[in-house]
């Protein structure tokens, strides 16, 4: 058994749904000697790189299970729900797990409440009045977290840090195959170039990959290639430094809401452990905000207007792309309730690395470059694949003249620090 057969069941679950669940329910009947009699796969927007649904047993019981699909894995095992439990993250422990490579399977009892992603995608939709205890519940939850960093925070060893899961998300997307794969070869090696659809036609990522960048106002001076470059020096993984325990992957998709008690609850840990608080932040920080282009690339196109000039080596974008009230809630709160804290409690150590806000640009970077490929005209309207590499300038480079969204509030931030 290999990857290779959750990669399957995680794309066939789109377009050929029912072989997809043969395949599955085969699977969980055999690597946990469950009596399986249907499985149900629930084919999400949010389930970019994962699938989940329900397993019903022969005596009537009916479980919920989830993996995350990694394809280009260089870590051998995820998965650890113990580590954030006795921690102390409010998560859901597995009934039965498979941890093994290529075989990393959790199923659990049934979870009645909606996961934060969904309610947050009705408010923004019209179809929900929840802000407000969504609202209660995320700061609730951000005060808690920030607790659970201070009571973890310690120093790493180098060694250590490079073990750490939460590097697949970021570094081993850059120099694992990833990159190379949705893109074409790593800056300054040689290989077979990547077409991309643009709003102005087919362009070769060797050439977007080169030209420099103005979004809106916003001047870059680096291209993407420099950013690659820039962020696979920035998180490589054996550096020692702060690390705290961490979910690693904590978007609102891998989080419940509890309307009633206000409360958020963590599941799917794939890339739970001790990892730099920075890296912990990076996920939330980008697909809670910034990134719903990205889950429903047809419904932002049809709302997005976007221009692209081509002029010798500087491209200039203009576009509309705006955040709803929710999402800068999600941002507020996770800025001021754990990033800012984290960062004075780190300068007062004297444990704040120099370059930390290049650090943290470069791993959020990774987030709208490496997640999906912007090069696929299969799941991206051209209108998106180019919203999608503005997005990764501007989460990776710092604007000049005018500023993005994102360095006016580390801007803020570092003049509260």
């Amino acid at each position: 058994m290999s990857d290779d057969l959750l990669q399957q069941i995680q794309t066939l679950q789109f377009t050929e749904k029912a072989k997809a669940e043969a395949l599955l329910q085969d699977l969980i009947g055999e690597m946990f000697s469950l009596d399986v009699k249907q499985v149900e796969l629930r084919p999400l927007a949010v389930s970019l790189n994962s699938f989940n649904g329900f397993a019903t047993l022969a005596d009537g019981q009916r479980l919920f299970f989830k993996t995350h699909t990694e394809p280009d894995s260089v870590v051998g095992e995820y998965y650890n729900s113990t580590i954030l439990a006795e921690a102390g993250y409010p998560v859901i422990r597995p009934l039965y797990s498979s941890t093994q490579e290529g075989r990393q399977l959790l199923i659990y009892e049934v979870v009645e409440d909606p996961s934060v992603f969904d309610v947050a995608w009705a408010i923004e939709t019209g179809q929900s009045d929840e802000l407000e205890a969504l609202t209660a519940a995320q700061q609730a939850a951000d005060d808690q977290l920030y607790r659970l960093y201070l009571d973890a925070l310690e120093m790493q060893l180098a060694e250590d840090a490079a073990q750490a899961r939460v590097h697949q998300l970021f570094y081993h997307r850059l120099t694992g195959g990833r990159l190379e794969k949705f893109y074409g070869p790593l800056p300054g090696k040689a290989g077979d170039d990547v077409a991309i659809a643009l709003p102005i036609g087919l362009r070769q990522m060797s050439e977007v990959r080169s030209v420099r960048w103005i979004i809106n106002g916003q001047h870059y001076e680096i291209s993407l290639n420099g950013l690659i470059e820039q962020a696979i020096n920035d998180l490589y993984p054996a550096q020692a430094g702060p690390s705290i325990v961490g979910h690693g992957d904590a978007h609102n998709g891998n989080v419940f809401f509890n309307a009633q008690a206000r409360t958020l609850t963590y599941f799917d840990p794939a890339f739970a452990g001790r990892h730099h608080p920075l890296l912990d932040l990076t996920k939330p920080l980008f697909h809670n905000v910034f990134a719903m282009w990205l889950y429903f690339a047809q419904e932002k196109a049809s709302q997005l207007h976007i221009s692209l000039d081509c002029q010798d080596e500087v491209w200039q974008v203009e576009h509309d792309y705006a955040l709803h009230p929710v999402r800068d809630m999600f941002l507020e709160s996770k800025v001021e309730r754990v990033l800012l804290p984290t960062l004075r409690e780190l300068k007062r150590r004297d444990w704040l690395r120099p370059d930390w806000r290049r650090y943290l640009k470069s791993a959020l970077f990774c987030c709208p470059f490496l997640t999906m490929n912007l090069a696929d005209s299969g799941k991206f309207p051209p209108e998106i694949s180019l919203l999608g590499l503005t997005m990764a300038v501007e989460m990776g480079a710092e604007s000049h003249e005018k500023r993005s969204h994102i360095d006016s509030v580390l801007d803020q931030v570092e003049a509260r620090l």
